[in-house]
């Protein structure tokens, strides 16, 4: 079985740590209504209690030994308003007493440190533990990271645009995974000593979030080591299905 297994038909992982099984999602985002409102003008009520009630039944059926958020369980940058705090307060209390959680920065999530408790946070270049590296993806990850067999990002929030025989359209959520390509990782840490590791983009929790569509063209990559730092990969559903290359889909 590989380090880094999907949970069919959601957007989060198990992950074997060598001493313990994670359970890994990323882009959380609590708070996003009230962004898209801000932002957008957009108005939907909330949904932090689906989502927190997603997460929950996620660690019920896989019982990990840890909860590994891969950044951006934040959505506003900067200080948070009342209510992401409120629900990522929620969120944390509702959560196993004894289920440590690791939050791996993201951009969105600002000075989380100062006031989220109980939870161990990474700074942006992510950590390492046992066989699996765990960065978010907005910036470049650590040597101890890239030296994983496995590496996980975040941040892009992959998709796909479908389209039918009628001319007909819609957007799911992708997982892209493949090996990570030495060449900007090489040329951004000298001397580094390459070990050949997959990489993992994590589709996003949130399905508000939106997302880069990867397979329709003029859509950049966010991170700064994509789309370069990824060989042959591959793009698959959230219910499994393997779609193939990513950028021919």
């Amino acid at each position: 079985m590989a380090a880094v297994e999907p949970v069919p038909g959601t957007p989060a992982a198990t992950a074997d740590l060598g001493g313990e099984r994670a359970l890994v999602v990323a882009d959380y985002h609590a708070g996003i209504e009230a962004g898209l409102r801000y932002e957008q003008g957009v108005e939907i009520d909330s949904r932090a209690e689906r989502r927190r009630d997603r997460l929950r039944g996620l660690i019920v059926e896989t019982d990990p030994d840890r909860l590994v958020v891969l950044g951006d369980l934040l959505h506003a940058i900067g200080e948070p308003g009342g209510a992401e705090r409120g629900e990522v307060e929620v969120l944390l209390e509702s959560l196993p007493a004894d289920l440590p959680v690791t939050l791996v920065k993201g951009n969105h999530d600002g000075d989380a440190e100062s006031w989220v408790e109980g939870v161990e946070v990474t700074d942006g270049a992510g950590v390492r533990i046992g066989n699996v590296g765990f960065a978010h993806g907005h910036t470049w990850p650590s040597r101890d990271v890239l030296a994983a067999d496995v590496v996980c990002t975040g941040h892009e929030h992959p998709a796909v645009r479908l389209e039918d025989e009628v001319g007909g359209s819609r957007v799911e959520r992708v997982w892209l995974r493949g090996r990570a390509a030495p060449g900007p990782f090489v040329d951004r840490y000298e001397g580094l000593d390459w070990t050949d590791p997959d990489l993992v983009v994590f589709p996003a929790f949130n399905d508000l979030s939106g997302g880069t569509w990867v397979n329709v063209e003029g859509q950049g990559f966010l991170s700064p080591f994509l789309p370069e730092g990824l060989v042959d990969g591959q793009a698959y559903l959230l219910d499994g299905t393997r779609l193939g290359a990513y950028d021919r889909v």
